[in-house]
């Protein structure tokens, strides 16, 4: 755990550049300064908007002088026409940076809406297949300061946004590098109030990030290192900030975990994000939930195909047999310590529509890194296990 006697603040270049402490939030004026901006557009979403992290950050605003814009039409599941409300926002006001503030739905609607302000293709033509990023108009890109307020996507310091087509029906990974905020700021302090549930789900969600990433058979040896690194302190600091919320040093680890694990994931993720992106579009359940639910029957799926490196995983995490299926009792017991749901079907998911989950989840660019070949076979055993 972090020593905040003896490392209270640190800056990173990551490449985007990162304040991490506790109080940081205050340093918000200048972090736009550091872009060149000062009338930026605030992205949040309708239930922060409220609450007091959101508020601290608008009063900080405010006290210095800084004029905003304030757009909270996000909700879980950001969708193209919320993007496109947020880009009449952003021009309507004429802002010059956005801020996205919250948790991985406001983050991703954020650097959407920041990089669609420039484009003239509609968001889909930039989904994640191929050589689609490079459609984009990258002249003078609009900056962007992310402050999570959550543990969880680590979008802070991603590439992408997951945006719903609500005509298509099917949820799609938005992709540049510009997308890439320019600064971070990661104050544990803005996390502290974050509901027993909301910080274990997402926290479940940033381990499956790692954990992923871990296994699938991609080479990418530093996305390795983030990984293992991401396991290691979710391992010790999750149980922590959900049995007392207040705990600043496991708050502020989860927050360093979530972002190594977001920049790992570009190696590769696998059946379970093909799996909960296709559920939360036909569901519209939120996406951090899926993935802690998913993630233990989607790992005991694959446990042949990634037998070497889940059994290297549990002998680096320590873990009880240091076998394979070690990876698997420490989800499961993690997930019940967490009062995680074991299973679907007490979220609304049923069988009948089993075929449409299935037909969007190998359509999803995250199957191809599975570690087993991810058919409808696969997929089909996947869900019938985490039905519960």
């Amino acid at each position: 755990m972090l020593d905040f006697s003896t490392r209270p603040d640190r800056n990173w270049s990551w490449p985007t550049a990162i304040r991490f402490g506790a109080g940081r939030i205050a340093e918000l004026p200048a972090a736009l300064a550091d872009l060149g901006a000062s009338n930026p557009l605030f992205v949040t979403d309708a239930a922060l908007v409220s609450l007091e992290p959101a508020q601290r950050a608008l009063g900080v605003l405010r006290d210095a002088g800084v004029p905003f814009g304030l757009f909270s039409e996000v909700h879980p599941n950001p969708t193209g026409a919320a993007v496109d409300a947020g880009v009449a926002a952003f021009r309507a006001g004429g802002h010059d940076a956005v801020i996205a503030f919250g948790g991985g739905s406001a983050l991703d609607a954020a650097k959407a809406v920041a990089l669609m302000v420039r484009q003239t293709r509609p968001i889909w033509d930039f989904e994640d297949v191929g050589d689609n990023w490079t459609r984009v108009d990258t002249a003078d890109p609009v900056p962007v300061v992310a402050v999570p307020t959550t543990a969880g996507t680590g979008s802070e310091l991603g590439r992408s946004s997951i945006i719903t087509d609500t005509e298509a029906g099917r949820k799609m990974i938005i992709f540049h590098p510009i997308m890439m905020p320019g600064v971070a700021i990661l104050d544990p302090e803005l996390t502290v109030g974050l509901p027993q549930g909301l910080t274990a789900s997402t926290g479940m969600d940033a381990l499956c990030h790692a954990l992923e990433t871990f296994i699938t058979p991609n080479f990418h040896p530093m996305a390795d290192g983030l990984a293992l690194q991401a396991l290691r302190m979710i391992k010790e600091a999750l149980p922590r900030a959900c049995e007392n919320g207040g705990d600043l040093e496991a708050r502020a680890d989860m927050l360093v975990a979530s972002g190594m694990a977001c920049v790992a994931l570009q190696k590769g993720l696998g059946g379970v994000h093909a799996l909960s992106h296709a559920l939360g579009a036909v569901y519209d359940l939120p996406h951090g939930l899926l993935n802690a639910i998913l993630l233990p029957h989607v790992t005991a799926e694959n446990i042949e195909h990634a037998r070497p490196r889940l059994t290297e995983l549990a002998q680096l995490l320590d873990l009880p047999g240091r076998q394979a299926e070690s990876v698997i009792a420490w989800l499961e017991g993690l997930r019940d310590q967490l009062g995680i749901p074991s299973g679907l079907a007490g979220l609304g998911v049923v069988a009948e529509r089993q075929d449409e989950v299935i037909a969007l989840a190998l359509k999803d660019p995250c199957a191809a890194a599975n570690p087993a070949p991810f058919d409808a076979a696969l997929a089909t055993r996947m869900l019938a296990r985490a039905m519960g």
